[in-house]
């Protein structure tokens, strides 16, 4: 992709359920091109093996976990339930997100054009189904490909200390056995810290770049 943009220089940011990706760039590509690497509050459940992770993860994350290793139809389920949910009856979609995050996250989703902007990305991911989104979260549970313990390159690690759904222990553990990882901790904060403290993390990626 960089390439088709004629860019010798880029950076990867990844929040959620995308932070892992994030972290597989910085195992994966030339650190001589890649000038930052971001991992927000990254679902980073197979770092260390399948579902590593699953003592702190929430509890609908946590019966993922297994349906995933388990019993795949179950898992498939869960997310076709979930894109009824949020494409159907957004109210309740909301309503049970509302119900599983904390308080920092509800005051960012107050906001109604932030909330209105999440519905459609919401809508969005389940367009076409949801055998994509399986597909990605599949991966996730799985024991990755590569070992973060070898990644010497920097590698930005931003997590609130309040997020209920991707807690902190899980990113600090992985921080902590990377060689390059740089952490930030937003305390208070919670999973929609890429929302709430969007220009602090940019700057940080926007400053890796100019001085590449």
């Amino acid at each position: 992709m960089a390439d088709s943009f004629g860019a010798q220089h880029f950076a990867v940011t990844g929040w959620s359920e995308g932070g892992p990706w994030a972290l597989a760039a910085a195992a994966y590509l030339d650190p001589a091109r890649l000038a930052n690497v971001t991992n927000i509050a990254g679902a980073s459940y197979g770092t260390f093996g399948a579902n590593w992770a699953v003592t702190y993860q929430s509890s609908v994350d946590a019966l993922g976990g297994r349906l995933a290793l388990h019993f795949h139809p179950g898992f498939r389920l869960m997310y076709e339930l979930l894109g009824l949910s949020a494409t159907r009856f957004e109210t309740s979609y909301l309503q049970a997100l509302k119900q599983s995050i904390g308080v920092s996250d509800q005051e960012v989703l107050s906001d109604e054009k932030v909330c209105q902007s999440f519905l459609d990305a919401s809508r969005e991911c389940f367009r076409q189904g949801a055998e994509g989104l399986v597909a990605d979260a599949t991966m996730l549970y799985e024991a990755w490909p590569f070992d973060m313990i070898r990644v010497t390159r920097p590698v930005h690690f931003w997590q609130g200390s309040d997020d209920k759904l991707v807690p902190e222990p899980i990113n600090k553990t992985v921080a902590d056995k990377t060689p390059g990882a740089i952490w930030h901790s937003i305390s208070g904060g919670g999973h929609f810290i890429a929302l709430s403290n969007a220009n602090e993390i940019l700057a940080q990626v926007a400053s890796d770049l100019a001085n590449v």
